[in-house]
């Protein structure tokens, strides 16, 4: 790997199609920022369209020839998730970078739509449904690939599941936990199904260490306490720096799937972008496989492998 990676080393990416969930703010916009600067034609699906169009004017005002757009998306509403992938594969024929980034941190016990725990619903199995209702594209498309973004948090997470959704017991840093896990799982099990039917794309993990983001406002969509506010900001890096392994998993042509991109700094917390062998530790195969069963009958989207491949 390149060392002090910074992203000045990425191609151009002309001709691609780049979807990004949470893409109009935080590790999201900057990820969006710099892939728009590339070239890259990016969709930004976003629960509020007002904050994504207003994210679109901040990029046009630097980039003033990027191509990119917003789609409404809401992960937690599995309605939502279909009208969004439903509409995006009747205008697009190919997916290029799928980037499962959005998420909710620590809220208030509350479901989803659908009646699942807020964290679990929103962060893993909205990214799972919506990458499985998409995988036709990204499988028709050469050389895709998926990034999931999960957290240091996932180091210390639990796959409870005889409490999914937490209703006999709740603690929000738990499931937040126990959410991030999930999309490290979900990752690399999704690059063992790629490689056992033989398809052309590519799924990797990827987490920004300590980044400076609006994640803390805790899924209210209201400011952070000013105390944590300035507490994030002394012992995290910015967000730009926290997109770094976001960018480097989306577009680096070593890569070859099931890698963990994260910062190389102490206990991965800050830094530019390398592979984090804790993968190895966290991913079990046998709840890897429970938790794929588990995800397809709640969100009832089940991935097929055989459809539109496109040969490399």
């Amino acid at each position: 790997m390149i060392e002090k990676w910074t992203g000045e080393e990425m191609a151009d990416l002309s001709g691609q199609t780049i979807v990004i969930t949470g893409a109009n703010s935080g590790i999201g916009f900057e990820t969006t920022f710099t892939l728009a600067g590339k070239g890259a034609e990016i969709i930004l699906a976003v629960r509020n369209a007002s904050k994504g169009e207003k994210a679109v004017d901040r990029i046009i005002s630097v980039h003033p020839k990027a191509n990119v757009r917003v789609m409404q998306l809401d992960l937690s509403d599995l309605s939502s998730i279909r009208h969004f992938t439903d509409s995006y594969k009747e205008n697009y024929d190919s997916l290029s970078v799928l980037i499962n980034n959005a998420g909710v941190m620590i809220p208030p016990y509350s479901k989803t739509k659908d009646g699942f725990e807020l964290q679990f619903g929103s962060n893993h199995l909205g990214h799972f449904a919506l990458t499985g209702l998409l995988l036709p594209r990204i499988l028709s498309t050469p050389k895709s690939r998926v990034v999931t973004l999960s957290s240091l948090a996932a180091n210390n997470g639990f796959m409870d599941f005889e409490n999914l959704n937490g209703e006999n017991g709740y603690k929000p840093m738990k499931y937040y936990a126990q959410s991030k896990l999930a999309n490290l799982l979900f990752a690399r099990e999704l690059q063992n199904k790629f490689n056992q039917h033989d398809a052309n794309p590519i799924s990797i993990a990827c987490h920004p260490g300590l980044a400076h983001t609006n994640l803390m406002s805790r899924g209210s969509g209201k400011p952070m306490n000013k105390f944590v506010h300035f507490l994030s900001k002394t012992i995290t890096q910015p967000a730009n720096l926290g997109a770094l392994p976001t960018l480097y998993a989306a577009t680096e042509p070593t890569l070859t799937g099931g890698e963990y991109i994260g910062p190389d700094g102490k206990k991965s917390r800050k830094g530019f972008p390398r592979k984090d062998d804790i993968i190895d530790t966290l991913y079990n195969e046998e709840t890897s496989k429970r938790l794929w069963d588990i995800s397809e009958s709640m969100t009832e989207v089940n991935y097929r492998f055989t459809e539109s491949i496109t040969p490399t």
